[in-house]
């Protein structure tokens, strides 16, 4: 099949969409990728980069289009919004100069934000093309739980924008079952949603050592409390910090950050203004080969959220990383994400915004067995390897895209 992804972001930026490209690809797929110029997440372009410069390139045997944007800067929301808009504008206006291809079907990734979905709708206007839109944040309900806008009429604004958008697709995929329920109520028939949760990149099938990891981190004795991602509003730094001040007296545990975000100056003015410097470890961004590496130092992996109905929905990307890395887990979290590491029998969990409690939780996991962490560990990767495996998943993305390339002809 000839197949266009529309997403704002990828390669370098690290986002699962490559590699998920890749492997359609690899199934003897002709792709093409209709992008922004990559900026995410510290702001700036990519060295390299620029608003005329490598508009066109490979990548791993896909085509890759990329069309100018307004960087996101340091994630303002008046710069965020520039962001968003001046993809959505100039991709809307170049990707069918650019995409010159007959295409089966286009493949939409929707982290954030809703607006990547109106240049796949121009090009289906144009080409008359099928959409199949993989949804990976409900919108309005991030904005709003983001605290990105408190205004009510301009959420109803968004809403219908959303409503517009979902209309024109022939397929909706779900990363997590429970979006289904909002998606239906903006009026989506249910028949055209499937459940496509993400899997996790090849190299997380392996938790190596490396000697450059080990030199950052293999010094700290004791029990490691390892969180990886984004720093952002969202993953409620306010309570991981809180439980770190209440066990700060245990010298034994460690918590490790590896990651950068918007809130990372707060938390690191934090770690100074409560006396964390001995415990608290923010050791930035890296490079995501890396990852497998950072996890085999951890005893435990940390994902938390703030309490929040939208968050409940959620399935974080980082569990199936965690998962498929064979690590237990300490989920501070509400709802579907919770569920998973429950039912996988993979870790612990504990509300979200509790500080105390989150200090509970892991002081209990810091002194269970070895043997017991890594059995929580090995049940995790089986229930990856059941729920989230790469190979199954794309085998039910190839079924879709036919059925509706199909009902196109």
């Amino acid at each position: 099949m000839n197949i266009l992804i529309v997403t704002q972001y990828f390669w370098p930026e690290e986002f699962r969409i490559n590699e998920l490209g890749v492997l359609l690809a690899e199934r003897g797929h002709r792709i093409t990728v209709l992008t922004g110029i990559p900026n995410y997440p510290g702001g700036k372009l990519f060295p390299g980069y620029g608003l005329t410069r490598k508009r066109s390139e490979q990548y791993n045997g896909l085509k890759v289009i990329r069309v100018p944007l307004i960087p996101r800067g340091k994630g303002g929301r008046l710069r965020l919004i520039l962001n968003y808009i001046s993809f959505a504008f100039t991709a809307s206006i170049l990707g069918p100069m650019k995409c010159h291809d007959a295409y089966d079907v286009i493949f939409v990734y929707e982290p954030s934000p809703i607006t990547v979905g109106l240049p796949a709708i121009v090009m289906k206007m144009i080409k008359s093309t099928p959409i199949v839109f993989w949804v990976q944040d409900l919108w309005p309900e991030s904005l709003s739980a983001a605290g990105a806008i408190n205004s009510q009429t301009v959420i109803n604004v968004v809403r219908g924008l959303v409503r517009f958008i979902y209309s024109r697709c022939d397929r909706i995929l779900v990363q997590s079952r429970s979006f289904i329920d909002a998606i239906v109520r903006l009026g989506v028939d249910r028949s055209k949603i499937e459940y496509f949760p993400n899997s996790a990149e090849a190299v997380f099938d392996d938790a190596a050592r490396n000697a450059e990891v080990a030199e950052l981190i293999g010094y700290l004795n004791g029990f490691k409390v390892m969180f990886a991602g984004n720093i952002g509003a969202s993953q409620d730094f306010e309570s991981i910090l809180g439980a770190a001040e209440s066990l700060k007296e245990y010298k034994n545990i460690h918590w490790i950050i590896i990651g950068d975000g918007r809130m990372f100056p707060w938390v690191q003015e934090q770690v100074n203004k409560r006396g964390l410097s001995d415990t608290f470890h923010l050791l930035g961004r890296h490079p995501l080969a890396l990852m497998p590496a950072f996890f085999a130092q951890a005893n435990v992996m940390l994902v938390s959220l703030k309490k929040k109905p939208i968050f409940a929905l959620t399935i974080p990307a980082k569990v199936q990383s965690y998962l498929a890395c064979s690590r237990p887990i300490i989920a501070a979290i509400d709802g579907e994400g919770a569920r998973v590491v429950e039912d996988a029998a993979a870790g612990l969990t504990c509300p979200p915004e509790e500080p105390g409690l989150l200090a509970k939780t892991v002081l209990q996991a810091s002194k269970m067995p070895a043997e017991d962490l890594e059995e929580m560990a090995r049940r995790g990767r089986y229930y990856f390897e059941k729920n989230f495996d790469s190979t199954t998943l794309v085998n039910r993305l190839e079924g879709w895209f036919a059925e509706v390339a199909g009902k196109k002809k």
